[in-house]
């Protein structure tokens, strides 16, 4: 289960977002290679722990030495790892005036250079493959709001009926307004009123996990 939560974009923002509600996920935990080898280790495997440990370990080193050396390595269902560069604007090959020439090599360019190191930095990049495409997560994945987000939701549902004019309907446990008044209309039972039952969106606001 994905937990996501709501990040509200400041309204000062200068942008087309300002004021607008967008989606986060909220991260549980990061897990290690350790953590992982004990998960792994736990679902009924004939390796220990720690030869899981010790073979992850040496997965990724090979995985950075591959792509180090300008390969890509494509692991099934999950990703493929290479290394990518973020490059300079280059105008020339060779600068006659300046005696520079185009490198292979990383770098910045000064002010009025047009030619130099042809990156600026490298990184790896990571792209989804297999069952970790975008179709594939939007089949698998199933979300849920974090605790906080649902009483956040609620809250904002109850102020909302508040202020329709629910708040009127007094004795109700459906449409009550949320108020103590309710607590004694509503019959002989003190709990069929608006005070604990009510609109007021403690016990009927949450946002539904299904």
């Amino acid at each position: 289960m994905i937990e996501l939560y709501l990040s509200k974009v400041t309204e000062t923002s200068e942008t087309e977002q300002a004021g607008k509600l967008y989606a986060r996920v909220s991260y549980k935990q990061t897990l290690s290679v350790q953590d992982m080898a004990k998960h792994m280790a736990e679902h009924n495997t004939m390796f220990s722990e720690g030869s899981i440990t010790g073979i992850l370990i040496d997965f990724v080193k090979c995985v950075r030495e591959q792509v180090l050396n300008g390969n890509t390595v494509k692991i099934d269902n999950l990703a493929i790892f290479k290394a990518t560069v973020e490059a300079n604007a280059l105008e020339t090959l060779y600068d006659a005036q300046a005696d520079k020439t185009a490198t292979a090599s990383i770098g910045t360019l000064k002010d009025g250079d047009k030619t130099g190191a042809a990156v600026k930095t490298i990184k790896l990049l990571a792209q989804s493959t297999g069952e970790f495409t975008r179709d594939e997560l939007k089949k698998d994945a199933k979300l849920s709001w974090t605790d906080k987000t649902k009483a956040e939701i609620a809250a904002a549902k109850g102020g909302q009926e508040s202020s329709n004019g629910s708040s009127s309907s007094s004795g109700s446990s459906e449409n009550g307004g949320g108020t103590n008044t309710g607590g004694n209309g509503g019959g002989t039972d003190p709990n069929t009123g608006g005070g604990d039952n009510g609109g007021g969106g403690d016990n009927n606001g949450g946002v539904s996990n299904d």
